[in-house]
């Protein structure tokens, strides 16, 4: 019977999904769903991106967390419009969450739709919110046992930002370690080295985003 009510339940967000993807696909909207463990730098990334393309790109960011408004706050400051998203204890974001908030939102006014996913290598791979892509932020100070460890995460993300790289030193870490763990987990997956405090590496990642934001235009 549990296996019955998870697939259900999947079954249903899924269906949601695919009417949420539909929806920004509409109005040309590129959405990107973030995810990581806590403390990756997700918020950090997209402020400086924010900061960045503010002249060539509208930018819009839904912020999910268990509590607090913190991290929305932070982006309104670096100039984008944000919509909180409060769970009270889940530990995902699902794709009915994101529908209430599309309903409310003037999706043509948006070139990228950044989701903000809570801080957790588990539960947040089993549901799909109806973006374009997957993002995972892994940053030095975590290790590289991560890919391996949560691997359902690595495999449905195409892209992997590997934050702090500012730090690599400092820690006596070796990067390309990195590069090599995620590829044993998934060998499509796109790593870009970056770091969100000097802004190193980050082109390649604004590049990325207007390829994304350029295919849904055509």
């Amino acid at each position: 019977m549990k296996v019955k009510l998870s697939q259900d339940v999947l079954q249903a967000n899924e269906a949601i999904a695919e009417v949420n993807a539909a929806r920004l696909r509409e109005a040309g909207v590129f959405a990107v769903d973030m995810m990581s463990s806590p403390g990756s730098g997700k918020t950090t990334i997209l402020e400086r991106t924010i900061d960045d393309l503010s002249d060539r790109l509208e930018i819009a960011v839904i912020v999910g967390d268990v509590s607090t408004t913190r991290d929305a706050e932070r982006i309104e400051e670096a100039g984008a419009d944000a919509v909180q998203i409060n769970t009270g204890g889940a530990c995902h974001l699902d794709a009915n969450m994101i529908r209430d908030v599309l309903d409310d939102m003037e999706l043509a006014g948006y070139d990228v739709l950044f989701i903000e996913n809570i801080g957790n290598l588990v539960c947040p791979a089993g549901y799909v919110l109806g973006e374009a892509e997957r993002v995972m932020v892994l940053s030095t100070p975590e290790g590289t046992d991560k890919p391996a460890k949560y691997p359902a995460m690595f495999r449905t993300c195409s892209v992997a930002l590997l934050n702090k790289i500012d730090l690599s030193e400092a820690l006596g870490v070796d990067d390309q370690e990195f590069v090599e763990e995620i590829g044993m987990v998934n060998p499509h997956m796109k790593v870009m080295s970056v770091s969100a405090l000097t802004g190193e590496g980050m082109e390649e990642w604004y590049d990325w985003l207007q390829d994304g934001v350029n295919s849904m235009r055509k």
